[in-house]
């Protein structure tokens, strides 16, 4: 029996999933059990940051393996440490909680916030329409997509949505119990819609003013994918409180949250914790990540992320009849149809390029970082031809 057989016996039915079966990867391409080569431009959806089989992440994670593969938080770990440093260090916000994933580095922050809130009284969140911030219960409330929240009853309570990009609507959602206002500074689930600048700077002032706590959910948009390190200093605006994981250790399960110092006070010990969060295999991986970005990988991003935009457009003119919009920014792209993007995704996969939708008519491109412009070249071909009909 195909090992896709078996998953669809065995394996709880949460994923559409392809019939493919995926053994080897290496740099941008990844090989299926028959030998087919296909040149991921989904990357683990934004995880595989380094690509495929990176010989320093590799590495670094043999290496650790070798030492030590975990030990309880009641202890420090060099490898949790240094990548907390790394991360205080190249950004602007002073305190680090790691955990194993996007939607325990929300939970975090929404238990932060409440917390930090408790000394006024104040308890209510402000998400955006359209949002994404995960599936436990805190991060799937927070999401401001009804669909996702269906059959699961009633959704926690003083959690309450605002349009993205509409200060107005943000403002007026604002009353004396509101504590934090969180957003993506680019949405990724909900279309690849980024802010805009001026938008997110008019809240940040308004939660100056309001000793509100400004919360950015970087989970798909950070960790270099917007040419920055943590995608808010592509905006200058800074957040209190910030959640990334998918692309931070490459493909080895780390989450983080961030906060400033006063806001990280508000945690003390017993107030949350997470059994894996940062152990000395998953920070091993994150310090090879944020030194390869460091070094020089973000410049790859910013310059593989205009010429990837610019032949997008060229995509879209010769397809105007079916592409109505480019957008994203880095190497955060996507294209917008006027038909379902599903069956143009699975020609593409036929063809050898891996992609993914986000939502049901964006075709979404988030490749490793370290792609490059023959790669985009590559894809652009396939694409091209999955989109002829």
């Amino acid at each position: 029996m195909k090992t896709s057989d078996l998953g669809e016996k065995y394996v709880m039915k949460t994923y559409n999933r392809f019939p493919l079966t995926f053994e080897k990867g290496e740099g941008m391409y990844v090989y299926d059990e028959n030998g087919k080569k296909y040149l991921d431009f989904v990357a683990g959806i934004a995880v595989n940051s380094l690509g495929h089989n990176h010989p320093k992440l590799v590495k670094a994670i043999s290496e650790q393996a070798s030492k030590l593969i975990h030990i309880s938080n009641l202890y420090y770990t060099e490898p949790q440490v240094k990548l907390a440093q790394k991360l205080v260090e190249n950004g602007s916000l002073d305190k680090v909680f790691f955990c194993n994933s996007g939607a325990e580095s929300i939970e975090s922050a929404l238990k932060l916030a409440r917390k930090y809130g408790s000394k006024t009284g104040r308890q209510e969140i402000i998400t955006m329409h359209q949002s994404f911030h995960g599936r436990t219960f805190g991060a799937v409330t927070a999401t401001g997509q009804d669909h996702y929240h269906e059959g699961f009853g009633d959704m926690l309570p003083h959690i309450k949505y605002a349009k993205f990009n509409d200060f107005k609507s943000v403002r007026d959602a604002v009353n004396e119990n509101t504590i934090a206002i969180l957003m993506e500074p680019v949405q990724g689930e909900g279309g690849i819609i980024p802010a805009e600048k001026e938008f997110l700077q008019q809240v940040r002032q308004l939660c100056d003013e309001k000793d509100i706590l400004l919360m950015f959910d970087e989970v798909q948009c950070g960790v270099g994918r917007l040419g920055t390190l943590f995608a808010y200093e592509a905006f200058g605006v800074v957040p209190d409180i910030m959640s990334t994981a998918k692309g931070i250790a490459g493909g080895i399960p780390c989450g983080i949250m961030m906060a400033k110092a006063k806001v990280a006070e508000a945690f003390v010990p017993g107030d949350h914790a997470s059994t894996f969060g940062g152990n000395p295999l998953a920070a091993s991986a994150g310090n090879v990540v944020v030194d390869e970005l460091s070094g020089g990988l973000l410049d790859n991003v910013k310059k593989q992320g205009t010429y990837l935009r610019e032949k997008l457009e060229e995509i879209a003119a010769k397809h105007s009849d079916l592409i109505t919009d480019v957008r994203g920014m880095g190497l955060m792209q996507g294209i917008e149809l006027n038909k379902a993007a599903g069956p143009y995704i699975s020609k593409a996969i036929d063809m050898g390029l891996l992609l993914v939708g986000a939502g049901k008519f964006i075709i979404r491109f988030v490749p490793s970082l370290i792609v490059s412009e023959k790669d985009i070249d590559k894809a652009m071909e396939i694409l091209d031809k999955a989109l002829t009909e």
